[in-house]
C-alpha cells in the first residue's frame, strides 16, 4: 500500500480517491468475490483511472488487505491498543473482546467467507490474509505477552503458539456457527467468553503447558 506525505499538496486528493476506491472494492468482493472481481471495474465504480489505482495499490492482493484492515480499523491504528499496558488477567480479557469484536462484526465475518471461498483458486489470497492479518494480530499479541512479569513470562515456552491457542479459545464454536449464518453473541457474551479465554490461557501458563 502506497502513502503520501502529509505536506504533498495532493495528500487530500490522493486519501480520498483511496477512500473511493476501497470502498467500491469492499462491494465488489462481497458481491463478487475475489475471483470475480475485476480491478478495472472497480476502478470505474471508484470514478478513478486504473492508473491511479495502481497508484496506491501494487496488486489486487494488495487491495483485498487494505479492505480488510479498513473494515477493522486496523490500517488507522497508530499506537498499540491500551490492553498493551493492562496486567495479565485484564489485558487478556480486554484483548479478546476487541478480536472478538472486529472478527464477529458483518464485514469481517463477509470477507472471510470470500477468502475461504476463493484461496483454493488463489492461494496468495489465503497467504497474505494469514501474513498480513493474522500475523500482525500474532505479533501484537507476542509482544505483549514479551511485557508480562518475569515469573509469569518465563512459563510461556513458545509465544506464537500461545497467541494461537488464545485465538481458538475465543473463537471456539461461536465463530464458526457466525460465518455458517447462525447468531453472533451479543456484547455480554463477547466479554464472557473473553473473560473466560483468558483464565483459561493463564492456567495453560502458569502449568507450563506451552
Amino acid at each position: 500500500m502506497r502513502t503520501w506525505a502529509e505536506n504533498d499538496p495532493k495528500a487530500r486528493l490522493m486519501a480520498r480517491k483511496r477512500e473511493a476506491i476501497i470502498s467500491a472494492a469492499l462491494a465488489a468482493f462481497l458481491d463478487e468475490g475475489y475471483g470475480g472481481s475485476s480491478v478495472n471495474r472497480i476502478a470505474a465504480s471508484a470514478g478513478v483511472s486504473i492508473t491511479t489505482l495502481y497508484r496506491h495499490f501494487d496488486s489486487k492482493g494488495d487491495l483485498f488487505v487494505a479492505v480488510i484492515q479498513e473494515a477493522c480499523d486496523t490500517a488507522a491504528q497508530t499506537a498499540d491498543p491500551s490492553w498493551m499496558e493492562l496486567a495479565p488477567s485484564e489485558g487478556l480479557a480486554e484483548a479478546g473482546r476487541e478480536l472478538l469484536e472486529h472478527i464477529l462484526s458483518e464485514k469481517q465475518l463477509a470477507l472471510f467467507r470470500v477468502v475461504a471461498r476463493d484461496a483454493g483458486r488463489f492461494p496468495e489470497l489465503g497467504l497474505r490474509y494469514q501474513q498480513e492479518i493474522v500475523g500482525n494480530r500474532v505479533g501484537l499479541f507476542t509482544r505483549y505477552l514479551s511485557q508480562w512479569p518475569a515469573e509469569l513470562r518465563s512459563r510461556v515456552g513458545d509465544p506464537v503458539r500461545a497467541a494461537h491457542v488464545f485465538s481458538a479459545l475465543l473463537q471456539a464454536e461461536i465463530v464458526d456457527a457466525a460465518l455458517l449464518g447462525g447468531p453472533v453473541p451479543d456484547a455480554d457474551a463477547i466479554r464472557g467468553r473473553a473473560l473466560e479465554a483468558g483464565g483459561d490461557l493463564l492456567a495453560l501458563v502458569e502449568a507450563g503447558r506451552l
